[in-house]
């Protein structure tokens, strides 16, 4: 997950680095003053964008057709926004701006003072989702509400997670891996459908998938040992499956009598033991845990003790 920081002091800059990162758009100072400055620090890739956004001057903003779900997140200020025929709306840090992919948009006042953490989801990555979820296809643009209460329940708890990916997307840290980064990556996907109002809400607290058949189950199973250090997401062994996450997991549950990301850590011990006990003169424990997918030393060595009885240091030295 790439991160750039940003420190801008002109319109043309700042309108650079969103048309770079985010869209398209036309940036328009509102309330012109001297010696103000802005401050991006932006990071993802095609499928999740997130950015800590501050212009410091009141703009117009003109994005016209976004292609993608977006949601504008003020962490001080306040956004009024129009799409299509729907507006004006007001985006503040107590509701937060939703978008669709469709329809012309405008943000007719970014107040100066407003602070915004900006996600955008690929319009794939999110239909998708949703329809590995319901284990059915889905018809988009999936009809999110243009507002999102952020102040309590579903909504506030998908604030906050916002925040601490941005907040660590802007340090570089854990969503840079491609096994966390895309699990945190998937969770803020997975959490906006839950938190959003759309027409889909009802059929996702009502579904109850079916297990996935022994076959599917298999074929996960292979696809893992094929490739033990891939950063698997429960939706991309899904996607291998050809099922839903849910019918999945209760496979998994039913055929294995664990999770599969839970199949999955325990498949890579068996092979970082093997690796260790016949490893050459040179190898560090620290080499094979991660070429099979172990990122986290301690949580590692843990659950490598808890397996065998003893450290992973002590296999590789006997």
């Amino acid at each position: 997950m790439l991160s750039v920081k940003h420190e801008i002091h002109s319109v043309d800059q700042a309108q650079q680095v969103l048309n770079e990162s985010f869209y398209a758009m036309d940036v328009e100072v509102l309330a012109p003053r001297p010696d103000w400055t802005a401050s991006f620090a932006v990071g993802g890739d095609d499928t999740v964008m997130i950015g800590d956004l501050h212009l410091g001057v009141d703009v117009r903003v003109d994005a016209g057709e976004l292609g993608a779900y977006h949601v504008n997140l003020p962490l001080s200020g306040q956004m009024v926004f129009r799409q299509g025929r729907s507006g004006p709306w007001l985006a503040s840090t107590t509701r937060a701006g939703v978008y669709l992919p469709t329809g012309h948009t405008v943000v007719d006042r970014w107040s100066g003072d407003c602070r915004i953490i900006a996600v955008k989801i690929s319009r794939a990555e999110l239909e998708n989702h949703l329809s590995l979820i319901l284990d059915a296809p889905v018809r988009g643009p999936i009809d999110l509400t243009p507002q999102l209460d952020v102040s309590r329940g579903a909504g506030a708890a998908w604030a906050r997670l916002a925040r601490m990916i941005a907040a660590d997307t802007a340090d570089a840290g854990l969503t840079g891996h491609p096994v966390i980064g895309a699990r945190l990556r998937e969770t803020l996907v997975s959490g906006l459908l839950t938190a959003s109002g759309h027409r889909y809400r009802d059929a996702m607290e009502r579904h109850r998938p079916a297990l996935a058949a022994p076959g599917a189950i298999r074929r996960v199973a292979e696809a893992m040992r094929a490739q033990p250090g891939r950063p698997f997401t429960v939706a991309d062994l899904a996607a291998i499956a050809g099922v839903g996450v849910r019918s999945l997991q209760l496979g998994f549950q039913r055929y294995a009598g664990m999770p599969p990301m839970t199949y999955l850590r325990q498949l890579r011990l068996g092979l970082v033991h093997e690796e260790l006990r016949r490893a050459a003169p040179g190898t560090t424990v620290a080499q094979v845990a991660y070429r099979y997918g172990f990122t986290h030393h301690s949580r590692f060595a843990a659950a490598y003790r808890r397996r065998y009885g003893v450290t992973p240091s002590h296999t590789l030295h006997c």
